[in-house]
């Protein structure tokens, strides 16, 4: 449905993404990758956003390289420049759709959702922000500086995205006077991804589709 195309950051530098057109005036989504890279089930997510209505972009951050080992996929996120993928690559990706007309919010998986906070906080372009059992660290960008409509999905069996880190992502938004939509699954990390059988849970992604929905529409 979609297809890869060049896009300018803010810096000028061109870089590439997955773009899914639903309409010029149409709302728009950057969805950010997980781990992984910009693979086949990212692109998918993109496709499914079109069809409900939303241009949607996502951003190639590991430029062309994709893995679908743990090891491998731990070295390239490692290896992001995550202020430089905020800062130039996903505000690029969103200043672009903000071109085609309406709002512009910001989804994400894992690093995807971790980078989503950074964006929420970091480019002011952003209008809402949903993020997928992710958390960046404090110093790259505290959700308590969330000023826009947020709302995150949280795996209760997970041993990264824990479920005291969220507690504490909970705590500093709603300490900070804000009001973040968040819900927690009995499912483990990575329950949305339809392609990892170990971990995905049907009902869990359906639903939290569904929510997300919801608030993207009142929020965009």
């Amino acid at each position: 449905m979609g297809q890869m195309i060049d896009f300018s950051r803010p810096d000028g530098r061109k870089t590439k993404g997955y773009f899914a057109q639903a309409g010029a005036g149409r709302p728009g989504i950057v969805v950010i990758q997980e781990w992984w890279g910009l693979n086949d089930q990212i692109c998918g997510v993109a496709d499914r956003f079109a069809r409900a209505g939303y241009n949607a972009l996502a951003p190639d951050l590991y430029e062309g390289r994709v893995t679908q080992k743990p090891d491998e996929a731990n070295h390239l996120m490692t290896g992001l420049d995550f202020p430089g993928a905020a800062h130039q690559d996903i505000r690029g990706a969103v200043q672009y759709l903000v071109a085609q007309g309406g709002k512009v919010g910001v989804m994400g998986f894992c690093m995807g959702g971790a980078l989503t906070i950074g964006a929420a906080v970091h480019v002011p372009e952003v209008s809402a922000g949903v993020c997928f059992y992710g958390i960046p660290p404090a110093a790259f960008a505290n959700p308590a500086d969330i000023k826009i409509p947020f709302q995150g999905h949280f795996a209760n069996q997970d041993d990264w995205c824990t479920p005291a880190a969220v507690d504490g992502l909970e705590q500093a938004m709603k300490a900070a006077g804000r009001s973040p939509q968040l819900y927690r699954y009995d499912a483990a990390h990575g329950f949305f991804n339809e392609r990892r059988g170990d971990v995905y849970n049907a009902d869990c992604a359906q639903q939290s589709w569904d929510r997300m929905m919801a608030f993207l529409g009142q929020s965009l």
